[in-house]
């Protein structure tokens, strides 16, 4: 072929995460081109990363793969919240619309050698039911039947398909846990910046995070490594809902399910914080993932466990006060009488 290095196509590089990962990997030196694509252009500093403007969700994208001798394509463009995407209907074309486009031109695509594909552990839901830990091979207890787990679950089924379609291509999808960090902006971490946390009454969830670096280093890694299957990631270890939210020195407010679904809706449209059915869930059965597989088949080992990655995050939050303490007055003056608000000390 007459190439010295690999040629990466990461899609998704309007957003910060996918800005910062194409950026990453344009800075190893295996790698010779990066070719970053989204529909708006990324702000902030791209580096050395050769931007094109296109919608994966329209055929040119295969053209794009041939014309560039894209070897490596790195999926990052599934979106988790209706907000940023225009809508739910937005969100769901976007994501399975376009990880189905993509998928036909990386089928297309002779040349074509590895495909890396940022998912989630939402794919495997919350529910009373659930396992202690996840491994990779567990289906959902209970099948997501709308938003983000939903448009996940179809994605990994077209990926597993491709996989079938295309035994040459290398398909590695990392199932990530909740991302948090600094710089993260997700329905999570919105939810843990209002400056008065409502919990669901009698439940304490136990949550798994995975540090923004370590996703970031996560995909990095199975780009260089080529270790073909799904792999769970997430930082060592768990964390109580009580204990994370002690950590913030934040007051909880405990309600019970019918009140924080009603108070989810008012701070959506308040634009604080998504509270969507399956954010619910997972604030009320929390989930943990085994993350074996991660060590000793893709040999990824984050720096930070969960409650390090946490302290990150929470190093950088302002005290509580100000605008949002004020809407989530008006908002739970609104509600149905429930028990007094607990302080921060309550487990």
């Amino acid at each position: 072929m007459g190439r010295v290095g690999r040629v990466v196509l990461v899609t998704g590089v309007s957003r910060d995460l996918g800005r910062r990962f194409a950026r990453a990997v344009a800075t190893d030196p295996a790698v010779e081109r990066v070719i970053g694509v989204d529909v708006v252009p990324p702000r902030g500093d791209i580096g050395d990363v050769s931007f094109v403007r296109a919608d994966i969700r329209n055929p040119v994208i295969a053209k794009i793969i041939a014309k560039e001798d894209v070897d490596t394509v790195v999926h990052m463009s599934v979106i988790s919240t209706p907000g940023t995407a225009g809508g739910r209907n937005t969100m769901k074309e976007l994501n399975v619309i376009g990880t189905m486009q993509l998928l036909a031109a990386c089928q297309k695509a002779p040349g074509l050698q590895n495909l890396v594909v940022k998912s989630t552990t939402t794919v495997y839901g919350a529910s009373s039911r659930d396992p202690a830990m996840f491994t990779e091979d567990m289906e959902p207890r209970r099948a997501p039947r709308a938003g983000y787990a939903k448009d996940v679950a179809e994605i990994e089924g077209y990926v597993r398909g491709f996989a079938r379609r295309r035994p040459d291509v290398r398909v590695t999808m990392l199932r990530a846990a909740n991302v948090i960090g600094p710089h993260v902006t997700s329905p999570i971490t919105s939810y843990f910046r209002l400056p008065v946390i409502p919990t669901v009454l009698g439940h304490d969830p136990r949550l798994q995070f995975l540090h923004e670096q370590d996703l970031l280093a996560a995909l990095q890694h199975a780009v260089s490594h080529e270790v073909p299957g799904t792999f769970n990631v997430a930082g060592d270890g768990v964390l109580m809902l009580s204990q994370a939210i002690r950590r913030l020195q934040r007051p909880s407010l405990p309600m019970p399910t019918f009140a924080v679904g009603s108070l989810g809706s008012a701070l959506r449209s308040a634009r604080l914080a998504d509270f969507s059915p399956e954010q619910m869930a997972f604030l009320t059965y929390g989930r943990g993932v085994d993350t074996r597989a991660m060590r000793e088949v893709l040999k990824f080992e984050p720096a930070f466990s969960t409650a390090e990655a946490f302290a990150d995050f929470g190093s950088v939050l302002p005290p509580t006060g100000g605008l949002t303490d004020k809407a989530l007055g008006r908002v739970a003056r609104a509600l149905p009488p429930v028990e007094e608000p607990i302080g921060a000390g309550h487990g």
